[in-house]
């Protein structure tokens, strides 16, 4: 087999083997929940095209023979891109898709905490008819929206923001200049301190560590509404269950968390304050289909001896890519 696709999440190859111009017989496939089964079924592969949860560690990057790894998505924690590049394995990732999709899901999950959505639906179908119990809600224009991360999806998740009104849009970002209309420039300290909402959209770091500790939730207002659609490892959970024992954040909206999938036991006693989804902001039809092509082309491109439009350097394999994966 020259190709091999591990750990993808739908049900069929038709779009991959449209782009390769293969059979369905010619590509192997696996979910690769441990090191056997991607061997078995990636062993002599050319290229891998690979989902998020397989684990392409130093001793399996050493046993496979192929030329390339291609990740369905932006993030690439999965796959030792040092050993990787040792072993002369070109990695890429797809890192322009799911833009919008990931930018409306973490404005819907914004909008879902400010109107106290799942309460109150918790609340009618409990038998309680009263708006007293989620009182107070607040119009976008009297409150202050912040981003944290302004790449692509961080810089379209503020314009989703401006768009909707918020009186202020507070925004950033340790890597890069902030020049976007509507967005105030701010250190980290003053997006947490001063914002309404927050919305996560950075890499998570290279050793693991959160970014958001039990003194950065600290700092968040009484009222205010954390979300994240970037990485789990962005927050350490005992320190979120504390702040949302604490108030601050009062709510919390989260479709990543580390690990995947979650161990949810440890919110059992803040789960009225948590709207929680399946690590599913990259999807719409849309989105995924874009990403099945492009991950197709770039091993395509590999399998013709030709550079691929998205390679990982070795000294990017610390980085955590944003996202979603």
């Amino acid at each position: 087999m020259q190709v091999a696709i591990i750990g993808a999440r739908w049900p069929d190859i038709d779009v991959e083997c449209s782009v390769l111009g293969m059979t369905q017989e010619e590509i192997a496939r696996s979910p690769g929940t441990s090191r056997e089964e991607i061997l078995a079924a990636a062993g002599d592969a050319e290229v891998i095209l690979a989902g998020p949860r397989p684990r392409f560690d130093a001793e399996t990057v050493q046993l496979l023979g192929c030329r390339g790894i291609v990740r369905y998505g932006v993030g690439y924690d999965n796959v030792d891109v040092a050993a990787a590049h040792r072993q002369r394995i070109v990695v890429a990732t797809v890192p322009d898709y799911g833009t919008e999709a990931v930018a409306l899901h973490a404005v819907a999950l914004t909008l879902a905490g400010l109107r106290r959505i799942p309460h109150a639906d918790r609340l009618v179908r409990t038998g309680t008819w009263d708006i007293g119990a989620v009182r107070p809600l607040h119009l976008p224009a009297a409150l202050t929206a912040g981003v944290i991360g302004m790449g692509r999806i961080g810089t379209r998740t503020a314009e989703m923001f401006t768009g909707l009104g918020f009186g202020r849009v507070l925004a950033h970002d340790a890597l890069r200049a902030i020049d976007a209309p509507g967005v105030t420039p701010s250190s980290l300290h003053e997006v947490l301190a001063g914002a309404d909402v927050v919305s996560l959209h950075i890499p998570g770091a290279p050793d693991g560590s959160p970014l958001l500790g039990e003194e950065e939730l600290a700092l968040m207002r009484p009222d205010s509404i954390l979300v994240n659609t970037a990485r789990g490892s962005l927050i350490d959970s005992a320190a979120l269950v504390e702040a949302l024992r604490r108030g601050r954040p009062a709510q919390a909206a989260l479709d990543v968390f580390d690990p995947e999938p979650p161990d949810t036991s440890p919110f059992n006693d803040v789960l009225d304050r948590i709207i929680m989804t399946p690590h599913m902001a990259w999807y719409t039809e849309e989105s995924e289909r874009d990403l099945r092509v492009k991950t197709a082309e770039e091993a395509l491109r590999i399998l013709r001896g030709e550079p691929v439009r998205h390679p990982v350097a070795p000294a990017e394999g610390a980085t955590r890519a944003q996202g979603a994966s």
